[in-house]
């Protein structure tokens, strides 16, 4: 028998993907990747604009948080 029970993330106050900046930026690569499935090359752009906005999302998260440094 499979277990039913729910798992609750191991992280429960890591945000949501649609509480992120960079959502919109998401949402318009899939929007891309339904009209071009045939062809990934022509969201490029899309791609690189939402990688640019997770790395920028990433280095601010990692900011804040070494100014929350513990044995500051």
């Amino acid at each position: 028998m499979a277990n039913s029970k729910i798992q609750t993330p191991a992280y429960p106050s890591a945000a949501k993907l649609a509480d992120s900046d960079c959502y919109p930026q998401y949402t318009a690569s899939l929007k891309c990747l339904e009209q071009f499935s045939s062809d990934k090359s022509k969201c490029q752009e899309h791609f690189d604009v939402y990688k640019e906005c997770k790395k920028k999302e990433r280095e601010a998260r990692l900011e804040r948080n070494r100014s929350r440094s513990l044995f500051s």
